[in-house]
């Protein structure tokens, strides 16, 4: 397995936001995070990336415990997230924000040139080329959310947390998205972990989904069983008459 979450609980005072979550994503795969909003699935990438330490269990990313790892240990061993909330450097251009990632992730590059060549590359993939030269804060929302994953991409991952890069995207972004996402997975021979609240988008993509309810594993299994999993209805839609 490239990545094992073992028996994670994370608690923020009294809070307990995580408890007992168990799962694995294999080399090659795109697993899906659902949940409604409070879940716990942000907090999961957080520890995942090494922003936060959990509370209990151990994080192990191909036979290493990584759990108390700084976020650029993680980073180098070949983990890239993208945020929610999305976190250019606005003042610099797209290619010199994609650079920076380049520049400080698994690949190890140190050139400038080397790494700019590399990230426009990268944009090309993500169908940003032609902003390269503009400012990063002159984007629109789907070309912030495609910057989002060309910067996590130039880290040179071999897995990928993308946090809700369809979010507030239009039917017709949200497929353009998606062909993206699987064009860049084959190509870096990436495995994936997608929180997305697109729940079509997330029944496409993914081989297998998590679910989470209020900091719980309430289930798992492929598109299909989750879409008819009582428990997992029960957790959106309550009870039934």
């Amino acid at each position: 397995m490239l990545l094992e979450i073992n028996d994670i609980h994370k608690k923020f005072g009294g809070l307990v936001a995580l408890q007992g979550i168990n799962f694995s994503v294999g080399y090659g795969e795109t697993l899906g995070l659902m949940g409604a909003n409070g879940a716990g699935k942000t907090t999961l990438f957080s520890l995942i990336a090494g922003h936060q330490e959990p509370t209990l269990g151990s994080i192990i990313f191909e036979g290493q415990k990584i759990n108390r790892m700084r976020p650029d240990q993680i980073s180098a061993l070949g983990i890239a997230r993208t945020y929610q909330i999305v976190r250019p450097f606005r003042g610099l251009s797209v290619l010199e924000n994609v650079t920076t990632g380049a520049l400080y992730g698994a690949h190890k590059i140190r050139s400038i040139k080397n790494a700019s060549k590399f990230s426009r590359e990268i944009l090309e993939d993500v169908e940003l080329k032609d902003r390269a030269e503009d400012l990063a804060g002159s984007l629109t929302l789907a070309g912030f959310k495609r910057l989002e994953l060309a910067k996590a991409l130039a880290t040179g991952p071999k897995i990928i947390l993308l946090d809700e890069v369809m979010a507030g995207l239009t039917p017709r972004e949200v497929n353009e998205a998606i062909s993206i996402i699987e064009t860049c997975k084959r190509k870096y021979n990436l495995t994936v972990v997608v929180i997305e609240h697109v729940m079509k988008a997330l029944m496409r993509m993914c081989e297998r989904i998590v679910v989470l309810h209020h900091g719980e594993m309430i289930a798992e299994g492929t598109p299909g069983q989750i879409s008819e999993d009582s428990v997992v209805i029960k957790a959106y839609l309550g009870e039934q008459n």
